[in-house]
């Protein structure tokens, strides 16, 4: 784990993370960025894909990482385990492709990102416009989720438009709504179909194991306690520069409800 802060990702050694960068011993990954081009001076975050050999980034973007580990690493995987062999034609279906690129476009301005632009605002007209952008799109999934009936975003099959929204709706009522007041509602009172898509796939339930294999859960459970503590770090940095209290919010206290 580490945490994000005016400068960007910076490393530590909570919850059994690195303490340092394990290459080079850099504490924060501006450094690292640096190191590969000294000329840099944006703001490093993470993911980062980082080639041992070259000592360079190969890339910064989640979404296209998610792509190459399941396309252009995909032979490297046992024939059972690899993509194209899972239900469905894998996380994006030659079918499916013109609607997980459409939803995704969305998603990620007004959800993955929405809720950054929300909590991170320095202004009161950028944060009414970001917090109703937010809600605008839960409610449109909503009603996806209704039109089709289906385990998933996209109807009966687990895509890349699951596996990104997840992120963000998993993180949502235990971080994103206590501390990056993103609090017209929530996932678990206001969006009953959401929340049983969220539940289906951190629970690994009977209807969707087949696909998901616990992959939700695995990589979700042992962080839900430290999101609000590390998104409180995370505002406190970059909208107060540090400055006054840091306050962390204690709830909720159940953070994904039972199925």
């Amino acid at each position: 784990m580490g945490s994000l802060g005016y400068e960007g990702w910076q490393f530590d050694s909570e919850h059994g993370g690195l303490a340092e960068d394990p290459l080079h011993g850099f504490k924060t990954l501006k450094q690292l960025y640096r190191h590969a081009d000294a000329a840099f001076d944006g703001r490093a975050t993470v993911p980062v894909l980082w080639d041992k050999k070259t000592d360079t980034p190969v890339n910064n973007e989640s979404s296209e990482i998610i792509r190459m580990f399941y396309s252009s690493f995909d032979h490297l995987l046992p024939e059972e385990l690899r993509e194209v062999n899972r239900p469905g034609g894998g996380l994006y279906p030659e079918h499916l492709r013109r609607d997980i690129d459409a939803l995704n476009e969305w998603v990620y301005d007004t959800v993955n990102n929405g809720v950054y632009k929300t909590g991170l605002a320095i202004s009161q007209q950028a944060y009414d416009s970001s917090v109703r952008d937010v809600f605008a799109s839960l409610d449109r999934l909503e009603a996806i989720l209704a039109g089709h009936g289906g385990n998933f975003v996209l109807g009966d099959t687990l895509t890349e438009a699951d596996v990104r929204l997840y992120t963000t709706v998993a993180r949502f009522d235990v971080g994103y709504v206590p501390v990056f007041l993103v609090n017209l509602k929530t996932i678990r009172h206001d969006y009953p179909r959401l929340h049983a898509w969220l539940r289906r796939l951190y629970w690994d339930a009977d209807s969707v194991k087949e696909q998901t294999r616990g992959a939700f859960h695995n990589t979700t459970s042992e962080f839900l306690d430290s999101y609000g503590a590390g998104y409180a770090r995370t505002r406190h940095s970059i909208v107060f520069k540090n400055q006054g209290p840091l306050i962390v919010p204690a709830g909720p206290e159940v953070k994904i409800e039972p199925l």
